[in-house]
Parts: structure tokens; sequence; C-alpha cells
């Protein structure tokens, strides 16, 4: 009898797993509402930001009735306390002359601007600046009038605050709140101190604005004045009301005039301003990719290019004279890519990197640009730098020394070429340092692996699990692990490929494939780390039956900046031509349908799949969303790095034109764009659109208003998501 028991205990337990891991996925799990979507990526641990104090870092957690708070978090321990009284916050705001409504909205943010010390900050309200003493509990009212402040930062002494108005940049001395206007040309198309949209995109990095930068004894502000009268505006429409709302935005399109720039220096204490000697380069033709200062606030550095980008010179300007001494060249066979400003160690030298070897890797610079030596080489590149232990002697970084598509920590001497792996397991690894360097939050995911948070010491040794993150609810479902590969091109390049077989896979099947790219120059999409919602819909697809294909061709692997140099001047070509290795490679296995093979991808992987499909019979269905149809129709400085310019490169533009090519369209193509994308407009799909009707060729088109560049609306990304799943299901 007792057998018996346990043997229907055994079944019942068992069939129970198999039922919990036969769930099958639906869009609304992945991309739904409040109500219906599931936490596949579990509660992650984000936004740690570490105090000066090298022990506690600053986290956003829930608190008291649900609401988030700001917390300080001790390290070692992981215990927490509120780092201020938002009550106490909101009063003192309301005592400096906020309204109560706005004074409560302002207390409960959980993101400041911080003085060096972390012991003030600044909050903005209706376009007013104020400041608040975390220390005394004091807030006080630094502008007050009509126009918006926008940049606003401390001074590295945490004594000023400057800012930027009406284009013109302002200082605000805090212990007298006197307010110096320090230049006083800014308008409608001068800009002071703040990037122009092509600069921010395409230089200094999404999402950074900020075109000034103070001396590191807080006695000057170095900043760009930039001129775009040159830059014709293009008119994006958004059709949502009654009357469209119109944006009239400068946008300079490749081979059109850029903006032109200047670096300017002004001296806080008498307001003087001055301008740096750039006579040696020609106002059209002349970017200024990044600006810095010397560690002693005699010199500002900046790295200037060509509008081509064929080189970048790393200056540096006498502060007083304005006079530039050119410390080195960068050259290539084909671009130089910008990449970051030197470290700057106590000595007065700086760690650069550089892609000089065809892979991006760290050397030592003395103060006057004289090589000391290279801190690491190989057949592998640098993708993060950390930053310099200058009391250990260590650099640390993270790199692709182990594996191209697991990213790991590693650190290495300063004296030395002795490299160290840091960090542990296989998948990828992002890591955030003290300013100590004694310790180092990790970032860990793999692809069945949400991420993972620990905290380590700086040689390695774990100190504290932060956040395991264990998603057990990943475990209801039919999941399938994703397969790593690699496929060996005509000349023996290895590319990077991933694949999903359906759950139930069957080796005596044949399945059609669907193949997601990018393809753009140095932007891997086959990661050994965990895909989020899109990885979640991955596997969506194979329960329905698809292989899927993620694959990076040798110019998007991040292989090295050598392995780019193929597609200069001449996009698509040489990216098709891996692609098609590819589907070479899944025709030759004997469990896929060679007649079934789709692709996908956006802006980059929209140009390479409306390309695929009009110069490639391979496929026989394609989803460009967000495309690039010709790229005279993109912004100058992306499309000159790799392009050059039309009028120096007609013949490369013709040949890696879609629009050109429209009527040799084969397979299905689905068209999906967001009406108001200010980065790659929907002119590109509209013209598109127009040589594929001239060329009697049928397709599909969706259209999303309100969407930019990214279709970020969630009831618009679960239309988007079920209406490309549909299209899969019933073309593919």
């Amino acid at each position: 009898m007792k057998k018996n028991k346990w043997l229907l205990v055994a079944l019942f337990v068992f069939s129970s797993i198999a039922f919990a891991q036969e769930k099958r996925l639906t869009i609304d799990e992945i991309f739904g509402d409040a109500k219906t979507r599931v936490a596949f990526s579990g509660k992650p641990t984000t936004g740690v930001r570490w105090m000066v104090d090298g022990t506690s870092y600053f986290q956003t957690q829930p608190g008291e009735g649900g609401q988030s708070g700001f917390y300080r978090i001790d390290a070692k321990t992981g215990n927490s306390t509120l780092f201020y009284d938002a009550a106490k916050l909101e009063t003192a705001l309301v005592a400096a002359g906020l309204k109560a409504d706005d004074a409560k909205k302002l207390a409960g943010q959980t993101g400041f601007e911080f003085n060096e010390t972390q012991t003030a900050a600044l909050l903005n309200s209706n376009n007013d600046l104020y400041l608040y003493d975390f220390a005394n509990g004091a807030a006080k009212r630094l502008t007050n009038n009509a126009a918006e402040e926008m940049e606003a930062d401390f001074s590295p002494d945490g004594k000023t605050v400057s800012f930027v108005r009406g284009n013109n940049l302002y200082v605000v001395d805090l212990a007298s709140g006197k307010e110096t206007q320090l230049t006083k040309d800014g308008a409608e198309k001068f800009f002071n101190g703040t990037l122009v949209w092509v600069y921010e995109e395409e230089l200094y990095g999404r999402g950074n604005k900020r075109g000034y930068w103070w001396s590191p004894d807080s006695s000057a502000i170095a900043f760009l004045r930039t001129d775009e009268t040159p830059v014709q505006n293009f008119v994006v429409v958004n059709h949502e009301k009654t009357y469209q709302t119109v944006e009239n935005t400068p946008y300079p399109k490749a081979g059109a005039p850029n903006p032109t720039v200047k670096l300017g220096i002004a001296e806080i204490k008498n307001g003087a301003v001055q301008f740096v000697d750039t006579a040696n380069y020609k106002p059209e033709d002349f970017l200024i990719s990044r600006v810095d200062w010397s560690p002693d606030s005699k010199r500002v550095v900046y790295q200037a290019q060509n509008r081509e980008q064929t080189f970048l010179d790393l200056n540096a300007a006498d502060r007083t004279s304005g006079k530039t001494v050119t410390l080195f060249k960068e050259t290539s066979p084909a671009w130089v890519e910008v990449v970051d400003n030197p470290k700057w160690l106590k000595d007065g030298s700086f760690v650069w990197e550089s892609a000089r070897s065809g892979w991006k890797h760290l050397y030592h610079f003395a103060a006057d640009g004289k090589l000391i030596r290279p801190l690491t080489s190989g057949d592998w590149e640098v993708r993060d730098f950390y930053g310099v232990d200058e009391k250990t002697g260590y650099a640390y970084f993270s790199a692709t020394a182990f594996n191209t598509t697991a990213p790991q920590i590693y650190r290495v001497k300063l004296d030395s070429m002795d490299l160290k792996r840091i960090s542990t397991g296989d998948g990828s690894h992002t890591a955030s340092f003290n300013s100590a360097f004694t310790h180092f939050v990790d970032t860990y995911s793999e692809p069945m692996t949400p991420s993972q948070t620990r905290l380590y010491k700086a040689d390695g040794t774990l100190e504290r699990i932060i956040n395991e993150n264990k998603v057990e609810v990943l475990s209801q479902y039919k999941l399938s692990r994703p397969e790593f590969t690699r496929v060996k091109t005509r000349d023996n390049f290895e590319l990077e490929a991933m694949m999903i077989k359906p759950p139930d896979f069957d080796q005596s099947k044949k399945y059609p494939v669907m193949t997601f790219v990018y393809s753009g120059p140095h932007a891997p999409q086959v990661r050994n780390s965990w895909g989020g919602t899109t990885g979640m819909w991955y596997q969506m697809l194979a329960q329905n039956g698809y292989i899927i294909w993620v694959i990076d061709n040798r110019t998007a692997s991040g292989k090295g900046v050598k392995s780019e140099y193929g597609l200069y001047k001449n996009f698509g070509e040489t990216e098709l031509k891996d692609l098609e290795e590819g589907v070479s490679y899944l025709k030759s296995l004997p469990y896929v349908d060679g007649s079934r093979v789709g692709i996908s991808g956006w802006s980059f992987g929209g140009y390479m799949t409306s390309y695929a499909l009009t110069h490639s019979k391979n496929f026989k269905i394609g989803i460009a969303g967000g495309t690039v149809s010709d790229w005279s129709l993109y912004d100058s400085i992306y499309t000159e790095r790799y392009m050059g310019t039309p009028q120096n490169n007609p013949e490369g533009y013709r040949k890696s034109s879609v629009l050109a090519a429209a009527k040799d369209l084969s397979g299905k193509l689905l068209l999906v764009h967001g009406v108001i994308d200010d980065n790659v407009h929907l002119q590109n799909t509209m013209q598109l659109v127009y040589e594929l009707q001239k060329a009697g060729k049928q397709f599909d088109l969706m259209l999303y208003p309100t969407a930019r560049h990214g279709v970020t609306n969630p009831l618009q990304v679960k239309h988007m998501r079920q209406m490309m799943t549909d299209f899969i299901l019933k073309n593919l």
C-alpha cells in the first residue's frame, strides 16, 4: 500500500512538472498591460550609483505604501537607510517659494543632480532652479524667471552652479546668489553650451546634451559655440490632432552643410571669453568630437576631426593664449571613430583608448603625447574602460578576450601587460567600480538567466550577492536554450550566430527560419546575455515552429575595427555576402527548409532587410523597420564616417541605395515606420513606397503615429509585435 501511495505521489509530481513546463507564450504575456504581462526578467537591480565614500551606493527601492524611495545601501552588508527625508525636503521647498503641489512632486523624485561631495543637489521646477542642502535641510531658490534653465551643474568645488538659458551660458555664485551671464550671442541658431542634434546623436551620444565642461579648479568653463545657420531644416509632422503639429529641426543630410563650431573658454572671475585657435581646420570641414581639461586646469584638451572623419587629432589648447598643440594624430585605412576622453593620472600622463592596431586597446601616454607603452594587445578588443587605481597600479576594463559574445571584466598593471580576468561565469558582465577601485558591482546574465547583481572585491573575490533575481515563472514555460555557433565564410572569417530551435524540435522535420539582424558597423547582436522581451518573443516564434537565427556579419561583429573596413564607401554589399553565407550554412542543415527563410531588422537592420530583398533571392519575407532607403537621406556625421560624402563617392551611394533597386524586390516585404521619426525620417519609407509602386511591386506597410525612431507606446508595441507575428505566420 505504501509503495502504491508513493508511486501515485511520484506520478503526480512528475506530471505536474511536465505540465508546468508545457506553457506556451502569448503576446499578452510578453507585451501586454499590467494585468496580463508576466515579469520574465524578474526584478533586476537597476540604477546602482556609488557614493563618494566608496562604501555605499544609491538605489531606488520600494518603500512604505509601495512608493519608490531613494536609499543608501551599505555595499558589504546590504543594510539600507533612506538617504533623505522627503517630508523635510518638501517643507524646505515650500519655504523657498515653491507651491505645495510642486514641492510634493519634487520631493518624491528618485534622481538628483548632486555636487561632488553628494551633500547638496539641484532641483528644477517650472523652469527654475533650487538648491537643497541635505545636511541642514535648507532649500534656496537660484533662478526666478520664465525662461528655461538647461543642463544645470555644480562646479567641482561646489561653490558655483552653471546652466544654459536662451542658448547662453550662465553661472550663479551660491554664497551671494549673484548671477553672471558668460556668453551674449545665444540665439535661435547660435548655441553656447548645449549640443545640437547631430552632435548629440552621432558624436557625444544620445541623451548627452551638455556642451560645456568645468575646469578641475572650478575657475573656468570650456564650451562649444555652435552655429546652425548653414543647416537646412527638416520638417516632421505629427498628425495626432485636428491641426498637425509641425517640427522644424535643423538636420544636416549627407553632403549638406554641417553646423560650424568653435571652442570657447570662459573665465568665471571676470567673465572674459576667448576662443581656442583652430585656424588649421576649415570651419566647414571641422568637427570637435570631445572636450576635456588637463588635471592642472592649464589646458583644454579636445579631439578634432574632418567631416569624413579620416583622422582624429588629440589637441591641447593653452588656456591663457588659446594656442593649440597637437599631441598626436590617429589615422586608419578608412575612418577613425571617436572613443572617449583620456583617463588622466596624477603625473599628467593618461590612458587612451585606440583602435590603431585594428582592435581597440589601451595605451599609456605621457603628458606631451608620447607613447609610454601599450597596456593591452591581441586579437580582441576593450569594450568599456572603467579607470585606473593609481595606488595599486591597475587599469580596469571589460573586454572580449575570453569570448566575443560575452564581455568579461579584466584588470592589467600599468607597468606590464599582465592581464587577469576578474569576472566569473560564461555569460556577459558589466561593472560599476567605486571611486577607490576596491570593489565593483557586477551585473551578469546569459540567455536563460535574467540579470543578477553581485558585489566583488577588486581582485574578483565575491563579497556579497546583491540580487540573484531567480525568476521561477520561467520554469513554467516550454523554452529552448539558444545555441551559439560560428559560420566560416569564403575567406575563413568566422561569423558569430545564435540559433533557437522549436522546443519540441524533431531532427527529421524541415523548419522555416526567421533571421534577425542589425548589421551596422560594430553593433553585434549575437550576445550571450538575457534577451528581455525581444528574447521572449523569439521563444514564442520558436514555439510556433520557427527556427530563430541571429547572425552578425563581420562588419557588425565587434571583432576589431579592421573587420569593418570592407564596408567602407559601400554599405550593403559586404554585409549581404556574409548574411547569404549564413543562409548557405542553414540550407546545409537537414532540418532547415531552405525555401522558407525570412529576415527582419530595425534602423540599420531595416536598411539591411530591404537591401537584402532587393539584392538577393535568398529570403522569402522581410520586415524592415525604421529603414534607411538611401544613404543620402541620413545625417551627415554618421553616414560620411563610413561612406564619405555623396559628392566624393557618388557610385558608392548609388550601389548602396535600396531606392535604386526597388524594381528588383524579391519576396514579401513589410515596411514599418514611426510617423514622427526625427532620426531616420519617414521620408525614407515614403520614397521607397513610391519606387515600389512605380515598379509595380506589392508590399505591406504599417505606420505608427506618435512613434519616433523606436515604437515605445506600450499599446503600439503590443500591436506591432502582434502584427509582425501575424505577418510571419501567414507568409513564412
